[in-house]
């Protein structure tokens, strides 16, 4: 399989990761998470559509989320996008710290 395209949600999403230091662990944590996914697209922990939470779907206007755990339990969340019939393009919509992550599920 080939690798797929990795890309940010909006060049502010961007700009964050890129304004993050080469010696940050989250920024390490994030390359080698992008790095996996590239690999393969299905290595994160697919949500059930009934659990994705309303307001991602309203802010991004996605139909599926994939989770990928970080170290010190942080979570990277991105979705997957058809880019034409060959190639799936993994868009990465935020990262968080596990309190965040809670807020947003509500657990």
């Amino acid at each position: 399989m080939k690798p797929s395209k990795v890309v940010f949600i909006d060049g502010n999403l961007e700009r964050v990761f890129n304004n993050l230091s080469e010696k940050d662990p989250i920024k390490k944590a994030l390359k080698r998470a992008i790095k996996n996914i590239m690999e393969d697209v299905f290595i994160g922990r697919n949500v059930k559509k009934n659990l994705i939470p309303k307001k991602l779907i309203q802010k991004y206007n996605i139909s599926n989320l994939w989770i990928y755990n970080l170290p010190s339990s942080w979570r990277l969340l991105y979705a997957l996008t058809p880019s034409n019939e060959v190639e799936v393009i993994s868009v990465i919509l935020n990262w968080m710290n596990h309190k965040d992550y809670e807020r947003l599920f509500k657990f």
